[in-house]
Protein backbone atom coordinates (compact mmCIF):
# COMPACT_ATOMS: atom_id res chain seq x y z
CA UNK A 1 0.00 0.00 0.00
CA UNK A 2 1.46 3.45 -0.91
CA UNK A 3 2.68 5.57 2.03
CA UNK A 4 0.44 8.46 1.08
CA UNK A 5 -2.79 6.44 1.15
CA UNK A 6 -5.43 8.14 3.30
CA UNK A 7 -7.39 5.76 5.50
CA UNK A 8 -10.72 6.84 6.96
CA UNK A 9 -11.83 4.97 10.04
CA UNK A 10 -15.61 5.19 10.17
CA UNK A 11 -15.52 3.96 13.76
CA UNK A 12 -13.55 7.07 14.74
CA UNK A 13 -16.00 9.75 15.89
CA UNK A 14 -13.64 12.48 14.71
CA UNK A 15 -12.52 10.95 11.40
CA UNK A 16 -14.08 13.66 9.22
CA UNK A 17 -12.69 16.42 11.42
CA UNK A 18 -9.18 14.95 11.15
CA UNK A 19 -9.37 15.46 7.38
CA UNK A 20 -9.02 19.20 7.97
CA UNK A 21 -5.35 19.90 7.27
CA UNK A 22 -4.57 21.89 10.41
CA UNK A 23 -6.84 19.94 12.77
CA UNK A 24 -5.37 18.61 16.03
CA UNK A 25 -7.90 16.49 17.89
CA UNK A 26 -5.48 15.89 20.74
CA UNK A 27 -5.29 19.61 21.39
CA UNK A 28 -9.04 19.78 21.55
CA UNK A 29 -9.29 16.77 23.85
CA UNK A 30 -6.90 18.51 26.26
CA UNK A 31 -8.63 21.89 26.03
CA UNK A 32 -10.52 23.48 28.92
CA UNK A 33 -13.19 26.03 28.08
CA UNK A 34 -15.24 28.17 30.46
CA UNK A 35 -18.72 28.98 29.13
CA UNK A 36 -20.42 31.80 31.02
CA UNK A 37 -24.17 31.57 30.56
CA UNK A 38 -26.31 28.57 29.62
CA UNK A 39 -29.16 30.30 27.84
CA UNK A 40 -29.81 30.29 24.09
CA UNK A 41 -26.23 31.22 23.15
CA UNK A 42 -24.71 28.99 25.81
CA UNK A 43 -26.72 26.03 24.52
CA UNK A 44 -25.34 26.46 21.02
CA UNK A 45 -21.79 26.96 22.24
CA UNK A 46 -21.87 23.88 24.48
CA UNK A 47 -23.45 21.77 21.75
CA UNK A 48 -20.66 22.76 19.33
CA UNK A 49 -17.92 22.13 21.89
CA UNK A 50 -19.30 18.64 22.46
CA UNK A 51 -19.53 17.86 18.74
CA UNK A 52 -15.89 18.89 18.37
CA UNK A 53 -14.73 16.73 21.26
CA UNK A 54 -13.39 19.52 23.45
CA UNK A 55 -12.05 17.81 26.58
CA UNK A 56 -13.55 19.83 29.42
CA UNK A 57 -16.21 22.52 29.57
CA UNK A 58 -17.17 24.46 32.68
CA UNK A 59 -20.59 26.09 32.43
CA UNK A 60 -21.63 28.82 34.88
CA UNK A 61 -25.24 29.98 35.22
CA UNK A 62 -27.41 30.78 38.25
CA UNK A 63 -30.77 30.68 36.44
CA UNK A 64 -33.43 27.97 36.11
CA UNK A 65 -35.25 26.79 32.99
CA UNK A 66 -38.61 28.37 32.15
CA UNK A 67 -41.15 27.37 29.50
CA UNK A 68 -40.16 30.37 27.37
CA UNK A 69 -36.57 29.06 27.13
CA UNK A 70 -37.67 26.01 25.15
CA UNK A 71 -38.09 27.84 21.82
CA UNK A 72 -34.46 28.95 21.79
CA UNK A 73 -32.43 26.34 23.68
CA UNK A 74 -31.49 23.18 21.82
CA UNK A 75 -30.36 21.28 24.94
CA UNK A 76 -33.50 21.78 27.04
CA UNK A 77 -36.71 19.72 27.09
CA UNK A 78 -40.10 20.36 28.67
CA UNK A 79 -39.27 17.96 31.49
CA UNK A 80 -36.33 20.22 32.39
CA UNK A 81 -38.51 23.19 33.41
CA UNK A 82 -37.54 24.32 36.90
CA UNK A 83 -34.14 22.65 36.66
CA UNK A 84 -30.90 24.69 36.79
CA UNK A 85 -29.84 25.61 33.26
CA UNK A 86 -26.21 24.63 33.82
CA UNK A 87 -27.18 21.22 35.19
CA UNK A 88 -29.61 20.39 32.36
CA UNK A 89 -27.14 21.55 29.71
CA UNK A 90 -24.37 19.40 31.20
CA UNK A 91 -26.60 16.31 31.20
CA UNK A 92 -27.55 16.85 27.55
CA UNK A 93 -23.91 17.30 26.53
CA UNK A 94 -23.01 13.99 28.15
CA UNK A 95 -25.55 12.33 25.84
CA UNK A 96 -24.19 14.11 22.76
CA UNK A 97 -20.57 13.20 23.42
CA UNK A 98 -19.35 11.43 26.57
CA UNK A 99 -15.78 12.39 25.60
CA UNK A 100 -16.56 15.97 26.63
CA UNK A 101 -16.64 16.33 30.38
CA UNK A 102 -18.90 19.12 31.58
CA UNK A 103 -18.93 20.63 35.05
CA UNK A 104 -22.12 22.61 35.75
CA UNK A 105 -21.84 25.45 38.24
CA UNK A 106 -25.01 27.01 39.66
CA UNK A 107 -23.22 30.24 40.47
CA UNK A 108 -22.97 33.98 39.89
CA UNK A 109 -19.92 34.60 37.70
CA UNK A 110 -19.17 37.87 39.51
CA UNK A 111 -19.30 36.66 43.09
CA UNK A 112 -18.90 32.89 43.21
CA UNK A 113 -16.26 32.00 40.62
CA UNK A 114 -12.63 32.50 41.60
CA UNK A 115 -9.90 33.92 39.43
CA UNK A 116 -8.10 30.57 39.52
CA UNK A 117 -10.67 29.11 37.13
CA UNK A 118 -10.17 31.98 34.68
CA UNK A 119 -6.44 31.33 34.98
CA UNK A 120 -6.59 27.58 34.37
CA UNK A 121 -8.87 27.45 31.31
CA UNK A 122 -7.61 27.98 27.75
CA UNK A 123 -10.42 30.26 26.61
CA UNK A 124 -13.56 31.87 28.03
CA UNK A 125 -16.73 32.13 25.95
CA UNK A 126 -19.22 34.71 27.17
CA UNK A 127 -22.91 34.04 26.51
CA UNK A 128 -24.23 36.85 28.68
CA UNK A 129 -27.11 39.31 28.46
CA UNK A 130 -25.86 42.27 30.50
CA UNK A 131 -22.97 44.73 30.42
CA UNK A 132 -22.03 44.43 34.07
CA UNK A 133 -21.24 40.71 33.83
CA UNK A 134 -19.37 41.21 30.55
CA UNK A 135 -17.24 43.92 32.12
CA UNK A 136 -16.47 41.63 35.07
CA UNK A 137 -15.46 38.73 32.80
CA UNK A 138 -13.30 41.09 30.76
CA UNK A 139 -11.41 42.32 33.81
CA UNK A 140 -10.92 38.79 35.17
CA UNK A 141 -9.55 37.57 31.84
CA UNK A 142 -7.15 40.50 31.64
CA UNK A 143 -5.79 39.87 35.12
CA UNK A 144 -4.66 36.36 34.17
CA UNK A 145 -4.09 36.70 30.41
CA UNK A 146 -6.85 34.36 29.21
CA UNK A 147 -8.47 35.12 25.83
CA UNK A 148 -12.23 35.47 25.74
CA UNK A 149 -14.96 35.63 23.12
CA UNK A 150 -18.09 37.68 23.76
CA UNK A 151 -21.36 37.04 21.98
CA UNK A 152 -24.52 39.11 21.90
CA UNK A 153 -27.88 38.55 20.20
CA UNK A 154 -31.13 40.47 19.82
CA UNK A 155 -34.06 39.56 17.59
CA UNK A 156 -32.26 38.24 14.46
CA UNK A 157 -29.11 40.35 14.84
CA UNK A 158 -25.88 39.42 16.56
CA UNK A 159 -22.25 40.27 17.28
CA UNK A 160 -19.09 38.34 18.17
CA UNK A 161 -16.10 40.05 19.79
CA UNK A 162 -12.68 38.46 20.32
CA UNK A 163 -10.24 39.73 22.96
CA UNK A 164 -6.69 38.49 23.59
CA UNK A 165 -4.99 40.06 26.63
CA UNK A 166 -2.72 41.78 27.23
CA UNK A 167 -2.17 43.34 23.80
CA UNK A 168 -5.53 43.80 22.07
CA UNK A 169 -8.26 46.30 22.76
CA UNK A 170 -10.68 44.93 25.35
CA UNK A 171 -14.40 45.02 26.02
CA UNK A 172 -14.10 48.08 28.25
CA UNK A 173 -12.06 49.93 25.62
CA UNK A 174 -15.20 49.96 23.47
CA UNK A 175 -17.62 50.98 26.24
CA UNK A 176 -19.35 54.33 25.94
CA UNK A 177 -20.62 56.75 28.57
CA UNK A 178 -24.09 55.31 27.99
CA UNK A 179 -22.80 51.80 28.75
CA UNK A 180 -21.45 52.98 32.10
CA UNK A 181 -24.71 54.84 32.77
CA UNK A 182 -26.78 51.72 32.14
CA UNK A 183 -24.57 49.70 34.49
CA UNK A 184 -24.92 52.36 37.19
CA UNK A 185 -28.71 52.39 36.74
CA UNK A 186 -28.76 48.86 38.12
CA UNK A 187 -27.81 50.30 41.50
CA UNK A 188 -29.83 52.74 43.59
CA UNK A 189 -28.82 55.72 45.69
CA UNK A 190 -27.61 53.54 48.58
CA UNK A 191 -25.67 51.51 45.96
CA UNK A 192 -27.83 48.42 46.27
CA UNK A 193 -29.05 46.40 43.31
CA UNK A 194 -32.51 47.15 41.98
CA UNK A 195 -34.54 44.05 41.16
CA UNK A 196 -36.78 45.47 38.45
CA UNK A 197 -33.84 46.47 36.26
CA UNK A 198 -32.71 42.85 36.14
CA UNK A 199 -36.04 41.52 34.97
CA UNK A 200 -35.83 42.64 31.33
CA UNK A 201 -35.79 39.87 28.73
CA UNK A 202 -33.99 40.21 25.39
CA UNK A 203 -36.14 39.02 22.45
CA UNK A 204 -34.25 36.58 20.21
CA UNK A 205 -34.95 33.94 17.57
CA UNK A 206 -33.25 30.53 17.69
CA UNK A 207 -31.69 31.11 14.28
CA UNK A 208 -29.44 33.94 15.47
CA UNK A 209 -28.25 32.06 18.55
CA UNK A 210 -27.17 29.19 16.26
CA UNK A 211 -25.23 31.56 14.03
CA UNK A 212 -23.51 33.60 16.73
CA UNK A 213 -22.79 30.56 18.91
CA UNK A 214 -21.22 28.87 15.88
CA UNK A 215 -19.01 31.88 15.21
CA UNK A 216 -17.94 32.02 18.85
CA UNK A 217 -16.83 28.38 18.86
CA UNK A 218 -15.13 28.82 15.49
CA UNK A 219 -13.05 31.66 16.95
CA UNK A 220 -12.30 29.47 19.97
CA UNK A 221 -11.14 26.71 17.61
CA UNK A 222 -8.65 29.09 16.04
CA UNK A 223 -7.37 30.23 19.42
CA UNK A 224 -6.96 26.64 20.62
CA UNK A 225 -5.01 25.76 17.47
CA UNK A 226 -2.78 28.84 17.73
CA UNK A 227 -4.20 30.35 14.56
CA UNK A 228 -4.50 34.12 14.04
CA UNK A 229 -7.71 35.89 15.06
CA UNK A 230 -8.88 39.48 14.69
CA UNK A 231 -8.39 40.43 18.31
CA UNK A 232 -10.03 43.57 19.61
CA UNK A 233 -12.56 43.41 16.78
CA UNK A 234 -16.29 42.80 16.44
CA UNK A 235 -18.04 40.84 13.72
CA UNK A 236 -21.55 42.25 13.38
CA UNK A 237 -24.39 40.45 11.60
CA UNK A 238 -27.59 42.22 10.53
CA UNK A 239 -30.24 39.56 10.03
CA UNK A 240 -32.66 41.90 8.24
CA UNK A 241 -30.28 42.77 5.41
CA UNK A 242 -27.98 39.73 5.73
CA UNK A 243 -25.05 42.11 5.92
CA UNK A 244 -21.89 41.31 7.88
CA UNK A 245 -19.26 43.87 8.74
CA UNK A 246 -16.25 44.06 11.05
CA UNK A 247 -15.17 46.90 13.25
CA UNK A 248 -11.92 47.29 15.20
CA UNK A 249 -11.92 48.81 18.66
CA UNK A 250 -9.31 51.39 19.57
CA UNK A 251 -7.18 50.29 22.49
CA UNK A 252 -7.28 52.77 25.38
CA UNK A 253 -3.98 52.75 27.21
CA UNK A 254 -5.64 54.17 30.34
CA UNK A 255 -8.39 51.52 30.35
CA UNK A 256 -9.19 50.27 33.85
CA UNK A 257 -9.48 46.67 32.60
CA UNK A 258 -5.83 46.40 31.59
CA UNK A 259 -4.51 45.38 35.01
CA UNK A 260 -2.50 42.16 34.67
CA UNK A 261 -1.43 40.17 37.72
CA UNK A 262 2.02 38.65 38.11
CA UNK A 263 2.23 34.88 38.61
CA UNK A 264 0.63 34.27 42.01
CA UNK A 265 2.31 32.35 44.81
CA UNK A 266 0.28 29.22 45.53
CA UNK A 267 -0.77 28.71 49.14
CA UNK A 268 -2.52 25.66 50.59
CA UNK A 269 -5.34 27.88 51.78
CA UNK A 270 -9.05 27.29 51.14
CA UNK A 271 -11.64 30.05 50.97
CA UNK A 272 -14.17 27.65 52.48
CA UNK A 273 -12.04 26.51 55.40
CA UNK A 274 -9.53 29.23 56.31
CA UNK A 275 -9.82 32.71 57.77
CA UNK A 276 -8.08 35.88 56.70
CA UNK A 277 -5.81 35.53 59.75
CA UNK A 278 -4.81 32.04 58.62
CA UNK A 279 -4.11 33.42 55.16
CA UNK A 280 -1.87 36.08 56.68
CA UNK A 281 -0.04 33.45 58.75
CA UNK A 282 0.58 31.32 55.65
CA UNK A 283 1.95 34.36 53.82
CA UNK A 284 4.35 35.10 56.67
CA UNK A 285 5.52 31.48 56.61
CA UNK A 286 6.25 31.62 52.87
CA UNK A 287 7.36 35.22 52.32
CA UNK A 288 9.57 37.85 53.89
CA UNK A 289 6.89 40.35 54.90
CA UNK A 290 6.67 42.73 57.79
CA UNK A 291 4.08 44.90 59.45
CA UNK A 292 0.33 44.61 59.23
CA UNK A 293 -1.10 42.71 56.28
CA UNK A 294 -4.24 43.85 54.50
CA UNK A 295 -6.47 41.75 52.26
CA UNK A 296 -7.94 43.78 49.39
CA UNK A 297 -11.48 42.74 48.52
CA UNK A 298 -12.24 42.72 44.79
CA UNK A 299 -15.95 42.55 45.65
CA UNK A 300 -17.13 45.25 48.06
CA UNK A 301 -18.51 43.53 51.15
CA UNK A 302 -21.80 44.68 52.69
CA UNK A 303 -21.21 44.04 56.39
CA UNK A 304 -24.59 45.28 57.56
CA UNK A 305 -27.49 47.54 56.65
CA UNK A 306 -28.38 50.32 59.11
CA UNK A 307 -31.47 52.51 59.28
CA UNK A 308 -30.65 56.18 59.83
CA UNK A 309 -34.21 56.85 60.99
CA UNK A 310 -34.67 54.38 63.86
CA UNK A 311 -31.18 52.93 64.34
CA UNK A 312 -32.15 49.37 63.38
CA UNK A 313 -29.24 47.34 62.00
CA UNK A 314 -29.11 43.90 60.42
CA UNK A 315 -26.04 41.88 59.44
CA UNK A 316 -25.58 40.99 55.76
CA UNK A 317 -21.99 39.79 55.07
CA UNK A 318 -22.41 39.36 51.32
CA UNK A 319 -20.84 41.01 48.26
CA UNK A 320 -22.53 44.21 47.11
CA UNK A 321 -23.60 42.62 43.81
CA UNK A 322 -25.80 40.13 45.69
CA UNK A 323 -27.64 42.56 47.97
CA UNK A 324 -30.93 43.94 46.66
CA UNK A 325 -32.95 47.04 47.46
CA UNK A 326 -35.67 44.88 48.99
CA UNK A 327 -33.28 43.86 51.77
CA UNK A 328 -32.63 47.52 52.55
CA UNK A 329 -36.18 48.28 53.68
CA UNK A 330 -36.18 48.71 57.45
CA UNK A 331 -38.55 46.16 59.05
CA UNK A 332 -39.31 48.64 61.86
CA UNK A 333 -40.08 51.91 60.09
CA UNK A 334 -40.07 51.10 56.38
CA UNK A 335 -37.30 53.59 55.55
CA UNK A 336 -34.46 52.71 53.20
CA UNK A 337 -31.35 51.63 55.10
CA UNK A 338 -27.78 52.34 54.08
CA UNK A 339 -25.15 49.65 53.66
CA UNK A 340 -21.84 49.59 55.52
CA UNK A 341 -19.25 48.69 52.89
CA UNK A 342 -15.81 47.21 53.49
CA UNK A 343 -13.15 47.24 50.77
CA UNK A 344 -10.27 45.64 52.69
CA UNK A 345 -9.61 43.55 55.80
CA UNK A 346 -6.67 44.29 58.10
CA UNK A 347 -4.86 41.68 60.16
CA UNK A 348 -6.04 41.83 63.76
CA UNK A 349 -9.46 43.25 62.86
CA UNK A 350 -12.64 41.44 63.86
CA UNK A 351 -13.31 40.54 60.22
CA UNK A 352 -9.90 38.85 59.95
CA UNK A 353 -11.34 36.02 62.04
CA UNK A 354 -13.96 35.30 59.39
CA UNK A 355 -13.51 32.59 56.77
CA UNK A 356 -12.50 34.00 53.41
CA UNK A 357 -15.73 32.86 51.80
CA UNK A 358 -17.64 34.85 54.44
CA UNK A 359 -15.69 37.91 53.28
CA UNK A 360 -16.89 37.44 49.70
CA UNK A 361 -13.77 35.62 48.47
CA UNK A 362 -14.83 32.64 46.29
CA UNK A 363 -13.02 29.28 46.27
CA UNK A 364 -9.86 29.01 44.16
CA UNK A 365 -9.49 32.77 43.92
CA UNK A 366 -6.37 34.87 43.49
CA UNK A 367 -6.22 37.41 46.30
CA UNK A 368 -4.27 40.64 46.71
CA UNK A 369 -2.51 41.29 50.01
CA UNK A 370 -0.66 44.49 50.90
CA UNK A 371 2.32 44.66 53.25
CA UNK A 372 5.14 47.11 53.95
CA UNK A 373 6.92 45.60 50.94
CA UNK A 374 4.03 46.36 48.58
CA UNK A 375 1.17 44.35 47.09
CA UNK A 376 1.45 40.65 46.25
CA UNK A 377 -0.98 38.10 44.81
CA UNK A 378 -1.67 34.61 46.15
CA UNK A 379 -3.56 31.64 44.72
CA UNK A 380 -5.90 29.79 47.11
CA UNK A 381 -4.58 26.49 45.80
CA UNK A 382 -6.27 24.20 48.34
CA UNK A 383 -9.57 24.74 46.48
CA UNK A 384 -8.29 23.69 43.07
CA UNK A 385 -9.44 20.08 43.18
CA UNK A 386 -13.00 20.84 44.25
CA UNK A 387 -13.36 23.62 41.67
CA UNK A 388 -11.54 22.32 38.59
CA UNK A 389 -12.04 18.55 38.78
CA UNK A 390 -15.02 17.23 36.83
Amino acid sequence: MPDDTLLIDDDDRYSRLRLIAWWDQQKLSRARVLVVGAGALGNEVLKNLALLGVGTAYVVDFDHIEESNLTRSVLFRHRDCGRPKAEAAAAAISDINPDTRVKPMLANIMTEVGLGMFRDVDVVIGCLDNREARLWVNRQCWKVGTPWIDGGIQEINGVVKVFTPPDSACYECAMTENDYRLINLRYSCPLLRQEDLQAGKVPTAPTISSMIGGLQVQEALKLLHGMPVDAGCATVYNGISNQVYKTAFQRREDCLSHETYPTPLALEISAREHTAEQLFAAIRDRSQVSGTLQLALDRDLVVNIACQQCGTSQPIMRPLQEVSMQEAVCPQCGQTCRPELVHAVDGGSELAGKRLIELGVPPYDVVRVESNEGEHVYLLAADRGSVMNV
